[in-house]
């Protein structure tokens, strides 16, 4: 697997380990898989059944400054990832995200995001991930890509961390009400990608925590179940600005029988907050 020393290639790498895989991890010290030469050479050196692909550039907000860059891990690497698969016969799970949509769902209510929906991401990070699941597909027929959202776990810089860090040093906070998506848990999605990795349905799935909520509501379950008393106080993206923009609405489910179902996202976030106790 690609991304091994990530916040969620590490989790993924473990429980393949655990379920008693031959898993081998590589991440940027053992090559630049945006050079298609150290990707082949990499993938041929261990011929894997499968590549579970969790390389990506992933700072939304630096993307908007550096898309050159974001383009070339994101898709480019991802390229070479999925060639060099192909070529060994392999099969590759990548993941993907929830940005690219634009967050304008014409129905109302809004309902969730499935597959077959349009795609029309609205920044530098959602573009460059569509181009590469675009590449990916177009480079190996046998690829699961796996879109997820708002993704937390150890181990990795993520949204409840900081706000965990912020209720701990402060006695209120302001979060946005206003951008509702489905926070997902690595601990939750890393098997589901392994069971992808064993399956051989093809193409697009959404992956991510069962159910839907804002930022600010996912920060109130956390305080509370982390026995925080800071106060959550709500604001909006437009006050709150940020470099790149987000999707309002991101909220992913599916239409695919072969899809594996994750738990409810406040499940995921019991289960963070456990991991973060007990240092697993």
């Amino acid at each position: 697997m690609t991304g091994a020393a990530g916040m969620l290639g590490h989790r993924v790498l473990a429980d393949a380990t655990a379920r008693g895989w031959d898993a081998i991890g590589v991440d940027l010290p053992d090559g630049d898989l945006t050079d298609p030469a150290v990707a082949q050479d990499l993938l041929e050196e261990h011929t894997p059944d499968a590549v579970v692909h969790c390389a990506a550039f992933v700072d939304v907000d630096r993307a908007e400054e550096h898309e050159d860059t974001a383009l070339a891990v994101n898709a480019d690497a991802s390229a070479n990832v999925a060639a060099a698969a192909a070529m060994l016969g392999a099969r590759i799970v990548a993941v993907s995200t929830d940005y690219v949509f634009d967050g304008k769902m014409l129905a109302r209510p809004p309902r969730p995001y499935v597959e077959s929906d349009p795609t029309a991401p609205l920044g530098a990070y959602g573009r460059t991930k569509l181009a590469g699941e675009v590449a990916i597909a177009g480079h190996n027929p046998n690829h699961a890509i796996a879109r997820t959202a708002w993704l937390f776990g150890v181990g990795g810089k993520n949204f409840p961390d900081t706000m965990l860090k912020a209720g701990a040093a402060r006695d209120e906070v302001a979060v946005v009400t206003d951008q509702v998506g489905s926070p997902t848990w690595t601990g939750h999605l890393s098997p589901a990608l392994l069971d992808l990795a064993a399956s051989d349905a093809v193409g697009v799935f959404h992956t991510a925590g069962g159910g839907q909520c804002s930022w600010h509501a996912l920060t109130v379950e956390l305080y509370r179940l982390a026995g925080l008393a800071t106060r959550v106080n709500e604001t909006t993206a437009a006050e709150f600005q940020r470099p790149a923009p987000r999707p309002a609405w991101s909220v992913l489910a599916t239409e695919r029988d072969e899809t594996p179902r994750l738990p409810a996202w406040q499940d995921g976030v019991a289960e963070y907050l456990n991991e973060r106790e007990n240092g697993s």
